[in-house]
Parts: structure tokens; sequence; C-alpha cells
């Protein structure tokens, strides 16, 4: 299968992008680039490769409990104050003084 400029300005309309010709150009090669390889893995065997669920157990030994496992990306929740409404709103270029206003962007 094929990446086409077709296919390419087609994704570029659902995504609501104006892509130059040269980046619609660059975009297909990039896209056909990619598909390439990934025939290039499929050709690979891979029959006795076990099947690897996630990641995590390879870093981790064997004997970690579940929530052992996990250690390294939990942090303790820290409440921290936020931006008090007035100065979240100070600096933005139009609001109504309760939110911001934005110009509408889909036209669809």
């Amino acid at each position: 299968m094929k990446v086409t400029e077709k296919d390419v300005a087609y994704v570029a309309d659902l995504a609501n992008l104006e892509l130059t010709p040269n980046e619609s150009s660059r975009m297909v090669a990039d896209l056909n680039s990619i598909l390439s390889y990934m025939d290039t893995l499929n050709q690979l065997d891979t029959s006795n490769v076990e099947p690897l669920a996630e990641v995590v157990s390879a870093f981790v030994p064997a004997t970690a409990t579940a929530g052992e496992k996990f250690a390294y990306a939990q942090r303790p929740d820290q409440v921290k104050p936020g931006l008090s409404r007035a100065v979240a709103l100070s600096n933005a270029p139009d609001t109504d003084g309760t939110c911001f206003r934005v110009p509408k962007v889909i036209e669809r």
C-alpha cells in the first residue's frame, strides 16, 4: 500500500490543516518510508520470540509485587494553590470577566 498526495490531502482536510505543496510531498515521502519499514519488520521471523504484554518486567525483578513494579512511576499527590480567576484572566486578550473569549475556529 502506498500513500498518495490524495490520501495526504484527505487526512489534512479532516484535521483542518493547510499544507503547502512542499509539506504535502514531504508527508507522502515520510509516510511511505514508514510503511516500507513496517513491511521490512513484518518479514522478520518472530516465531521464537516470546510475547511481551508489558515492558516493566524487563526492568523490574520477577520477585517484585504488583505495587513494587510501578513504584518508580508513583509520586505522592501534593496540593498546591492554583491561580485566582483574576490572575488567570489578567493577560487574556478578551474575556467576559468570568471566562476567556476566543474566536470560533470550526466553521463546518
